[in-house]
């Protein structure tokens, strides 16, 4: 999820193809998680509907794996994560393709059904998780502090909720670049010429989905108009600046990609992995584009793991589980619930990348607009 790989690197297709050779069809779905009563954690809609966490845990360490899909260890400090869900529950942990983008994670669910190697949990950028649950390929479960996430940032249903999230940021190797760029009117700027890249492609990837939004906020666009984001990036590759090369840790070393917009969490998890190499990765939340996010968690309605897909959710929304993101400079979806308890990680809090004002979401009718657009313009934008 270092810190900042995307969820678009090529080096997920070898874990990809690894898995294929092993199993060409898979075997069937896990249908024996049931209590003695007959409850099925398939259809369980939280733990109280199974019997209980008890219950669910017990369930969740007869099947024994869980798999997951597209969690780089170092994005959001998704290492300490499954690493923390394993020690606590002895559940192995399949991840599949860590660098997979979100449309890669839908792709694995509609191609996987009725397969044993299908993806149990998803994490998708919020445009995402919208369209996996038109397309009904999720589960409805709700964790037991799913009241307390903001109205907001759930589904009714409860078919997805937020996880963590954070702010578009400019990330900029201060070495190679004299005078950081901290506004998205700064990106346009000359001396910047073939060195501002995102680390994805937003018709595939959440976060380049979200540069592209916070780059229409800065150019007069809004949430019910992402066009100028495109005419932004379309901008900047006419006048050089923008590099179609999609940035990676391995790109900012090399210095290919001194410039990178993406979420702050993974820009600020740069800034500490290359303090070692010599990168003084410098991070900025742009005034001028302050566009916030959150990721979503989900559940596969065909997962083969049912107990330990519902399992994984409990302890990403319990308090060790959102922590552990805040300490991966991510804001967790249950914060302002954290710390209304006592139970907040002040110490990772007070190092998140400073912004201001009040984050606002567009809804599930504009992200689909604007997903629309990008589809539509974001190849003519970036070409030629």
């Amino acid at each position: 999820m270092t810190v900042s790989l995307p969820r678009t690197a090529a080096a997920g297709v070898l874990a990809t193809l690894a898995a294929l050779a092993l199993s060409a069809c898979g075997a069937a779905p896990d249908t024996t998680s049931t209590t003695a009563d007959g409850k099925s954690a398939a259809t369980a809609t939280s733990a109280a509907d199974f019997g209980g966490l008890d219950k669910l845990v017990a369930a969740a360490k007869k099947e024994g794996t869980l798999n997951a899909i597209a969690l780089p260890r170092d994005w959001a400090n998704y290492g300490a994560l499954i690493d923390g869900f394993q020690k606590k529950y002895g559940i192995k942990i399949s991840d599949e393709n860590p660098d997979g983008t979100s449309q890669d994670e839908i792709n694995a669910v509609t191609s996987r059904k009725g397969q044993g190697r299908a993806p149990d949990v998803l994490d998708l950028g919020s445009s995402f998780a919208l369209s996996a649950a038109q397309q009904g390929l999720l589960a409805p479960y709700k964790v037991q502090s799913y009241d307390d996430i903001p109205a907001g940032q759930k589904d009714a249903q409860a078919r997805w909720y937020n996880d963590y999230g954070g702010y578009i940021s400019i990330g900029c190797d201060a070495k190679r670049v004299k005078t950081c760029p901290t506004t998205f009117a700064d990106l346009l700027k000359p001396q910047y010429k073939g060195q501002v890249a995102l680390n994805g492609n937003p018709t595939k990837s959440g976060s380049a989905f979200g540069g592209v939004y916070a780059a229409a906020l800065a150019s007069g666009g809004s949430f019910d108009d992402i066009q100028p984001g495109l005419d932004f990036f379309a901008k900047l590759k006419k006048n050089g600046n923008y590099t179609p090369v999609e940035s990676t840790p391995a790109t900012v070393e090399k210095g290919e990609t001194p410039i990178s917009i993406d979420w702050d969490y993974l820009n600020a998890g740069y800034a500490d992995e290359f303090k070692s190499k010599g990168v003084d990765w410098k991070v900025t939340v742009p005034s001028d584009g302050q566009f916030s996010q959150y990721y979503s968690q989900a559940i596969n309605k065909d997962a083969p793991h049912p107990a330990a897909a519902r399992l994984w959710q409990e302890y990403l929304y319990s308090a060790e589980g959102q922590n552990l993101w805040l300490k991966g400079y991510a804001r967790p979806a249950l914060m302002t619930a954290l710390e209304k308890a006592g139970t907040l990680d002040k110490t990772a809090a007070a190092k998140l990348p400073e912004v201001t004002g009040t984050p606002k979401f567009p809804t599930e009718a504009q992200q689909d607009k604007a997903k629309t657009v990008i589809a539509g313009g974001w190849a003519k934008a970036v070409s030629g």
